[in-house]
């Protein structure tokens, strides 16, 4: 049981954390604070939070938890802040989609008490932002990746981890930059390409009669781009290297298989095809069999 848990941000990710923590029982009081008044009084309004805050002073006191659930780039901004006020049972904990710049922002900003930060992820969400997409089932049974320091005790994780695990989640643990490699490959560039999508599409003279005929395909294929553009901003700034790399393998494939199309090789492409739709049924499988299970790593 935890007394007191600090949500900055009380959006779609830390309206439904704290939403899952009230329906496991797991918290007497949430406190809510942000930068928008109007998301916050809206949180309260919806009892997301049970009281909202404007000053860390006031909002830190007795926290046994505090998750930062702000864009990344927000992260040293806030700890800053935040830090005069930590007391010394505190921990914190985000749930940026970026961890390496995460991690350097916190030692950056807590210096000596970074072992109160336990930098985290969880692998859940919606193209849909602000308090009324909060869920309080929104993590069940979704991942959560924890990518601990060594400064930080077992214990203090593990506290972290039994939040997490109290809203539903599978809890998972890599490395930092482990993280950062592996969603930019699954998560950073199919939003990057999402957005560019709509965009190239937007843009066009016929751009009306496009999205008039546009249908599920279309749909499911863009939906991530109705996520928050500053979040993605930050998010594909944070990983700039791993997301470059990643856009140039793909830069390859779509040249490649250009090529195909050009030189009408219909046998290469049915291949291409083929073997994607391979792998798509095989991690689909994986998934509904609940066998997709990253081996832990040694974080320290």
């Amino acid at each position: 049981m935890l007394d007191k848990v600090v949500i900055v941000g009380v959006g779609l990710i830390g309206g439904s954390f704290a939403l899952g923590l009230k329906r496991a029982g797991m918290v007497r009081e949430v406190v809510g604070i942000g930068r928008h008044p109007e998301a916050t009084a809206r949180a309260l309004e919806l009892g997301i939070v049970d009281s909202v805050s404007t000053a860390y002073e006031d909002a830190l006191r007795g926290a046994d938890l505090v998750l930062l659930a702000a864009p990344v780039a927000q992260t040293g901004p806030i700890l800053a802040a935040l830090l005069p006020h930590l007391e010394e049972g505190t921990i914190v904990t985000d749930a940026g989609s970026t961890k390496c710049d995460v991690v350097s922002a916190a030692r950056d900003a807590l210096k000596d008490r970074v072992h109160q930060f336990v930098p985290g992820h969880p692998i859940a969400g919606s193209e849909s932002n602000g308090p009324d997409a909060a869920l309080a089932g929104l993590y069940e049974g979704k991942k959560v990746v924890l990518t601990a320091l060594h400064e930080n005790s077992q214990q203090d994780v593990e506290r972290v981890a039994a939040a997490w695990r109290a809203c539903g989640a599978i809890i998972h643990t890599l490395s930092p930059e482990d993280h950062d490699r592996v969603f930019a490959a699954v998560s950073h560039l199919p939003h990057l390409l999402a957005y560019a999508l709509v965009d190239d599409v937007a843009a066009k003279p016929h751009a009306d009669l496009l999205f008039q005929y546009a249908a599920s395909g279309f749909r499911d294929f863009t939906r991530i781009a109705g996520s928050s553009p500053e979040m993605w901003r930050d998010i594909s700034l944070a990983n700039r290297a791993a997301l470059l790399a990643e856009l140039d393998a793909y830069l390859a494939q779509l040249t490649s298989m250009r090529a195909m199309l050009a030189a009408a090789d219909g046998s290469a492409l049915e291949a291409v095809y083929t073997n994607a739709q391979r792998a798509r049924r095989a991690w689909i499988e994986a998934i509904e069999a609940g066998s997709a299970r990253p081996q832990p790593q040694d974080n320290t």
